[in-house]
């Protein structure tokens, strides 16, 4: 299993509201109308920031983070190059997210250290 997460920074030009809204609903929608969404992502997980006035709740500037699940590199490799995508979904993130700040990680499986169990 592969897993892409994406540390993000929505688009200076949004508000953190409009950002989270566009996100959950408008963004997340365009993502699951692909027609081979399910050839290629296993799990889609959208973890908005808590908003916590006064209190850390992380890295500044750091509004959210995706985590997509994929069987192998060649799957998400097939999503990023298919015509649907690139038409729907990739203008959606220019608008979205201020990509150039934004931080991306292709991982492998996850070594656990702690999973709740003693």
């Amino acid at each position: 299993m592969i897993r892409l997460t994406a540390l993000l920074r929505r688009n200076p030009a949004l508000s953190p509201a409009v950002f989270d809204a566009h996100w959950r609903h408008t963004h997340a929608e365009l993502v699951r109308s692909l027609p081979r969404i399910d050839d290629w992502v296993v799990r889609y997980e959208q973890h908005p920031r808590v908003h916590a006035p006064g209190r850390w709740t992380g890295t500044e500037d750091v509004d959210g983070m995706a985590v997509q699940w994929f069987r192998d590199l060649e799957g998400l490799e097939a999503l990023i190059k298919d015509p649907d995508y690139r038409q729907l979904v990739a203008p959606d993130e220019q608008y979205l997210l201020d990509l150039s700040s934004s931080v991306f990680l292709v991982s492998d499986e996850p070594r656990v250290i702690i999973d709740g169990h003693r």
